[in-house]
Parts: structure tokens; sequence; C-alpha cells
């Protein structure tokens, strides 16, 4: 049986005017690769809200998992929110336990829990709160999706609490063979490899060092006797490759 799958909507003007680096993208795939959930896509959208709405509407359609960053503040351009209800026609408004989170927090911290504030204890009707541990103002799960701060202390931490609770698949086995040749010379031979095993994931990623090109030919599935076979015709194919 194939592993459940994963798209990510990266949302926010911010990345997209490369005024803010995304690195949510590769801690949620180390997580996801952990558990077992093949993340298969990565969008990235501005603040628009019909935008949001049509990405999210698409990868929900398309993936078990859809996981969001961004656009969940106190702002006004913090549409997120609001663009994922109404991406389920789902009505949204303060609600109490949210609120009642956030207020213990603030009250604690000596600081007012304003209108502002209160925004981010708006909640889609139906959808279950994602637990923040960092800053306290919740994410949200509604329907199939994930919807995350967008700063990466608290997006790692609300990651940390969904994904280990989600039903993962058969976990990948990796194995990498370094070869010193560039993909042009190896493209052939390991094409034919490729259709031999269509069951593993095999991928040439080149590098450059000291003057000459190479290969890291990465091989992942499930089957381990599988990937030992593969990995027995690689290193016979390429006698001269070094695993690493």
């Amino acid at each position: 049986m194939a592993n459940p799958t994963a798209g990510f909507l990266v949302i926010g003007d911010e990345i997209l005017s490369g005024r803010t680096k995304d690195v949510n993208v590769g801690y949620l795939a180390e997580q996801l690769t952990r558990a077992a959930i093949d993340l298969k896509e990565v969008r990235i959208v501005d603040d628009n809200h019909q935008n949001i709405m049509a990405a999210v509407q698409a990868l929900s359609q398309r993936w078990d998992h859809v996981f969001t960053s961004g656009g969940i503040g106190p702002t006004h351009d913090d549409i997120t929110a609001d663009a994922i209800a109404a991406a389920f026609d789902t009505p949204i408004d303060v609600r109490e336990d949210a609120r009642a989170l956030m207020a213990a927090h603030y009250q604690k911290a000596g600081v007012e829990l304003n209108q502002a504030r209160l925004r981010m204890a708006r909640i889609p009707d139906g959808a279950s709160l994602i637990v923040n541990p960092v800053s306290f103002a919740p994410g949200f799960s509604l329907k199939n999706v994930h919807v995350m701060a967008g700063v990466p202390s608290v997006f790692q931490a609300m990651v940390d609490m969904v994904v280990p609770e989600l039903k993962g698949g058969k976990a990948l086995i990796s194995r990498t063979l370094k070869i010193d040749r560039a993909e042009g010379d190896i493209a052939g031979p390991l094409a034919t490899i490729a259709s031999a095993f269509p069951a593993v994931s095999i991928g040439s990623y080149p590098f450059h060092r000291a003057g000459r090109y190479g290969s890291n030919v990465v091989c992942r599935c499930s089957d381990r006797p599988l990937l030992d076979r593969v990995m027995a015709e690689l290193k016979s194919t390429f006698p001269e490759g070094q695993e690493q």
C-alpha cells in the first residue's frame, strides 16, 4: 500500500519578494519523511484571498494532508484563516477555547489581549486547534488542512504537535553511491537500471568539487532486499563508485 501523501502551501508576499528566506519546507519535509508520509508538492502564494483559496482547494483535493505556513498573525495582511474558511465555505469567528488560551498567556506575561491579538483566536467552525507551545496563538486543522504560523520556531513546534498524530506508511530506506563522473557520462547506464527497478526511486544529484564533476546517485524504497539488489547493480556498473 502506498504511503499517505502531503502538499505544502507557503503563504506570504515576503517569501516571494525574497525578503524572507523560507526554511519551513526543509523542516516539514524531514518530519514527514520520518513519519513515512510522502511530501509531493510545495506551492508558494502571495497574501491574496482568492489565490490562497484556490491553492488550498486544489491541494486539499489532490493530497491526503495539506500543511500551510504564514498569514495567521494579528496584522491586516494576515488573511490565511479567513481564506481557508472561505475555501471550505465555513463560518469563522473568535472561538472561546482559543481566546481563553491566549488570554491566560497574555495575562501571565502582563500584555494586553487587544483586538489585533484577538484576531489570532478566530477559528473556522469545526476546526480543531493546533497547540502552539511557543507563542500560544493556536493554529488549526480543518478537514485535511493543517494551518500553522510562518515564524520558523513556531511552525516547527506546531509541526511537532501534528505530524506524530498522523498515520504514516512504511518508512523509506535511502542509500547513496558517489560517482566521480559527470551526469552525462552515467545517464545511459543509470536509465537502464532505473527501468529495471521501477519500484525504487533513483535520483542523480550532481556536484562540482576541486574542478571535477561528479554525481551522487540516491536510491530510496521501503523494501531493503530490493534496495540491496539495486545497489549491487549500481556498484557493478560503476565500480569506481563509493557508498556514502
